[in-house]
């Protein structure tokens, strides 16, 4: 049986040392959830928020397998603790799942230059605007498939205001790229960048990553970057990042 873990102290252990700002939003109780194989003395846990759910402990056939009611989505990215987990997951999904790499980059709060980002932004040309994600924004982003992961993660426009940040560029009213909190921990938010197909390798992923990282230190927030590829690795080496390690995900269409 799987059960939910209420009490996160329970399930802290079994993901100790795993820098991953995601299962810090689950144990800090700020978003997502725990699951677990046992309530009080788990050997075996789940943190899962979004499209992300990373498999820690001992590995269980039932909890890789497992899927809450309110997860609804059909895709989703399972990031494996161990090779044991890993070799689990890809028998269960078999056909239906796909190994890949990620990049993570270090954590490095004094890293950014501030000057460098400034000229990036006013690198913008003249025919697009730049705003921070207001309520009205809020609404636009969610209303577009390719823009919807910029504050899906929030339920509605005053959980974003409280917890979220983000900033948008808009073309003649029309928005066309955004930086924002895919989620949010206590001492950060973990960054989500996407701009529209056709208005992609015109450096505007650029400008929203710098603006929205001067935000975030401005109040005092770290803004982390996990890369889904070499592209988006390559994005944040520009914005100050430095590439930490590779690891293991796999792709799921459950």
């Amino acid at each position: 049986m799987i059960y939910e873990i209420k009490d996160t102290k329970t399930a802290a252990p079994l993901f100790a040392g795993w820098e991953e700002t995601i299962i810090w939003s689950c144990l800090q109780g700020i978003m997502g959830k725990l699951y677990a194989d046992d309530p009080v003395h788990p050997t075996a846990a789940m943190a899962i928020l979004g499209d992300f759910t990373f498999f820690s402990g001992k590995p269980c056939r039932e909890l890789a397998a497992f899927k809450p009611e309110w997860c609804t989505q059909d895709f989703m990215i399972l990031i494996p603790q161990h090779e044991e987990w890993k070799h689990m997951i890809m028998q269960i999904y078999a056909a239906n799942a796909k190994a890949v790499l990620r990049y993570a980059t270090k954590k490095e709060p004094d890293v950014f230059d501030r000057k460098k980002l400034g000229k990036i932004i006013s690198s913008l040309p003249g025919e697009y605007e730049m705003h921070m994600i207001d309520e009205p924004l809020y609404h636009m982003c969610k209303s577009k498939l390719w823009s919807a992961d910029l504050v899906s993660q929030f339920q509605d426009y005053e959980t974003y205001r409280r917890l979220g940040l983000g900033t948008a560029i808009l073309k003649n009213g029309i928005l066309v790229s955004g930086a924002s909190s895919y989620s949010r921990y206590q001492d950060g938010i973990e960054i989500e960048i996407d701009t529209k197909k056709e208005y992609r390798r015109k450096g505007l992923a650029s400008v929203c990553g710098a603006k929205l990282i001067l935000e975030c230190l401005e109040h005092g927030l770290y803004p982390s970057w996990d890369a889904q590829n070499k592209c988006s690795a390559s994005l944040a080496e520009k914005l100050g990042y430095h590439c930490s390690h590779t690891y293991d995900a796999i792709e799921v269409q459950r």
